[in-house]
């Protein structure tokens, strides 16, 4: 639990590092992030689709900005799995531009103070005014760093770190980073494997496919923490975990629509659509949600963005009122 914490606090900190000069020995200025990729081969389609979304002269500017940036081949087969005739010339443009920012974040963030947690990119959920942005899970280990569930054999991982520019850093991933879903978070971060094995056990709805749908939802995500903990305080209260019990306390986690950590004031809110029931949220002394069993938790994480909603993660699993 402390290092799921550690991994939030440290965004406040990974922004405020400064760029390193390269610059060369005869004085010559670095290169723009744009400048960057025109001038190489393998960033062609990356340059096309910069220039088709006017998203080029942002990373020509005076901004600094850390972009993942995929290859030909990484476009190449993110356009396939679209269809067989979409390539970066006819995919929607908007579909497009959400994609790219996707793979942007504010700030330069080199490889060496990149930490496993999120990190928010600056693709918006929607198009209305200050929309919240989409969340990416980084997630480090030794000198890799794999993005949104990646790893050294599969999905999204960085292959070179570190082209340092004028106004940010570059490095190469392999793949294009997709827009993620709830799902797709919770099957990322390996703090929420236990909650990930109990939506797909034996006897529960198809709740992948539930929770991949239009949304929105918000999710309170107990860590495996909170899943190891539950057995000993059901025993307590003399509570026996079948499937069908299961299927509504996890039913009991999910609440239509996209509820920020902004909006969790001291109210009882009505957990739907996927359960009845109620619990209360109370902020003193950190936001805490009190359950049908008066049991207290702690709102651990915040406001994990996803395409179809929101996660904020609890450090115990919530227990509705059992009749």
């Amino acid at each position: 639990m402390k290092n799921l914490i550690k991994s939030f606090a440290v965004l406040a900190l990974i922004f405020s590092l400064t760029s390193c000069d390269d610059d060369n020995d005869n004085g010559a200025s670095q290169q723009t992030i744009a400048e960057i990729a025109i001038s190489n081969p393998d960033f062609s389609t990356l340059v096309t689709a910069l220039q088709r979304t006017n998203l080029a002269g942002a990373l020509d500017g005076n901004g600094q900005f850390t972009v993942f940036a995929p290859t030909n081949a990484a476009f190449d087969t993110f356009f396939a799995s679209l269809g067989s005739n979409v390539n970066v010339n006819n995919v929607p443009e908007a579909t497009l531009r959400n994609v790219l920012l996707n793979h942007v974040i504010s700030g330069e963030v080199k490889s060496g103070a990149i930490a496993t947690g999120y990190v928010s990119t600056l693709s918006p959920i929607s198009a209305e005014a200050n929309a919240p942005t989409i969340s990416m899970f980084i997630r480090k280990d030794g000198a890799n760093v794999f993005i949104n569930g990646g790893t050294a054999t599969t999905g999204v991982r960085v292959t070179t770190a570190d082209v340092d520019a004028s106004n940010g850093v570059i490095h190469v991933v392999n793949a294009v980073i997709g827009i993620p879903t709830v799902v797709d978070h919770a099957l990322a971060n390996p703090n929420f494997s236990s909650l990930v094995s109990a939506l797909t056990s034996e006897g529960q709805p198809d709740f992948v496919t539930i929770l991949s749908g239009t949304g929105p939802f918000t999710v309170f995500a107990p860590t495996n923490a909170a899943f190891t903990a539950l057995t000993p305080e059901l025993q307590t209260l003399g509570v026996t975990l079948t499937p069908s019990l299961l299927t509504t306390v996890l039913q009991y986690h999910v609440v239509s629509g996209r509820i920020l950590s902004s909006s969790l004031t001291p109210a009882a809110i009505t957990v739907t659509p996927l359960a009845g029931g109620t619990w209360s949220v109370s902020t003193t002394g950190g936001a805490k949600i009190t359950d049908g069993q008066n049991r207290v938790t702690n709102i651990v994480a915040t406001d994990v963005q996803a395409s179809n909603g929101v996660i904020h993660a609890l450090d115990k699993v919530l227990v509705p009122a059992i009749q």
